[in-house]
């Protein structure tokens, strides 16, 4: 790891991912999406930018996300407490096969049952869908914590599973509380707030790489259950047109905005940092990052985390491409360039509606 100073210059920093085997998990991650490891390993996850995170070149090679917050401070964090774990986390997911069916806690029940900083909201954009893909999200009607545990225990709760059809491009949002499961053939690439607190409900009755069944926990997701019936789907996103490229907001809940940027050929885009560090990803072509002190070219499916001390970056492909920027929130901000841009305030009141908590 690199020695450190508190006086060293910041610049883009590209990560470093770490692949995760699942049960569940294919061979996409290394086949299609570039990721170093063993392609007929079955490898579910790869964790692009998280608190553990390394930084994969340069100066400041092999030092960790937490380090540098605990180094730099508001340099690296900006408005940010310094002091607290970095609270986005983002990874690509490829399932081969079901996921659990899980729910995840709120910050509240996290704190005061698990003595964790954060529960668990999350948010999937859909890279890849096969055919006929779907996932599960949320019941298909209201339900209570009396028929859920009488259901998990006579092996009944299939019956109140609410399937959803998945395509490439969809974006879905699952507060804590919702019920869920990613079904085979889908690769998404999923921001969430920095937790691994996930409760298994049902395990589609498979064993786990030590021949056991995985453990369960059954309890404690009654306890975080939303038992309503489930209402969501794919969401409505908001197409606009902002310096020089196309934007596509996706999600925008109280944790954070993402959006998928869009370049022609050779245009570019600046990107104000706006006192935030930033989280870019991109897809299927290159993306150059430049910046004040040099640039940064992330191959696809390569991640950069953007230091708040940078005030603005560049970006730009010789090609036609894509990538993802996903920011800590801030009230109100993203709402003000999308009506700047010229979107209706109805249409805008519609899409931040789908982030706001159900009552």
């Amino acid at each position: 790891m690199a020695d450190v100073s508190t006086n060293a210059a910041l610049a883009p920093l590209r990560l470093d991912p770490v692949l995760t085997p699942a049960i569940w998990g294919g061979e996409a991650l290394v086949r299609r999406y570039g990721k170093s490891g063993d392609p007929n390993a079955r490898i579910g996850e790869s964790w692009e930018c998280w608190e553990g995170s390394r930084v994969a070149d340069g100066p400041l090679s092999g030092s960790t996300l937490s380090s540098l917050r605990t180094t730099f401070g508001a340099r690296l964090m900006g408005h940010l407490d310094a002091d607290r774990v970095f609270p986005i986390l983002t990874k690509f997911i490829d399932a081969r096969d079901w996921l659990s069916v899980q729910v995840h806690p709120t910050d509240a029940y996290a704190q005061r049952v698990e003595r964790q900083p954060f529960g668990k909201t999350e948010c999937w954009f859909v890279l890849h869908a096969e055919p006929n893909a779907e996932i599960v999200l949320g019941w298909t009607r209201d339900t209570s914590r009396d028929e859920y545990e009488r259901r998990v225990a006579d092996g009944t709760l299939g019956e109140l599973l609410r399937r959803v059809p998945v395509r490439s491009g969809d974006a879905f949002y699952l507060p804590s509380g919702t019920l869920h499961a990613i079904g085979p053939g889908i690769v998404v690439y999923e921001t969430q707030q920095t937790s691994d607190l996930t409760y298994r409900i049902f395990d589609w009755n498979r064993l786990g790489s030590d021949g056991k069944p995985r453990e369960l926990h059954v309890a404690k997701a009654a306890d975080v259950l939303d038992y309503r019936a489930g209402t969501t789907g794919a969401l409505k996103t908001i197409v606009y047109a902002w310096q020089g490229c196309s934007r596509t907001a996706l999600i925008s809940d109280s944790n954070f905005t993402v959006e998928r940027f869009e370049l022609a050929n050779g245009a570019t885009t600046t990107l104000l940092t706006e006192g935030l560090p930033a989280i870019f990803t991109a897809l299927a072509e290159t993306v150059e990052i430049a910046h004040s002190g040099g640039s940064l070219r992330l191959a696809p499916y390569q991640s950069a985390l953007i230091p708040a001390e940078l005030d603005s970056v560049t970006l730009s492909s010789s090609d036609t491409t894509a990538f993802l920027s996903i920011v800590p929130t801030v009230p109100g901000r993203l709402a003000a360039r999308v009506h700047q841009a010229g979107t209706l305030d109805a249409t805008i009141a519609e899409f931040l509606a789908q982030f706001s908590p159900a009552t």
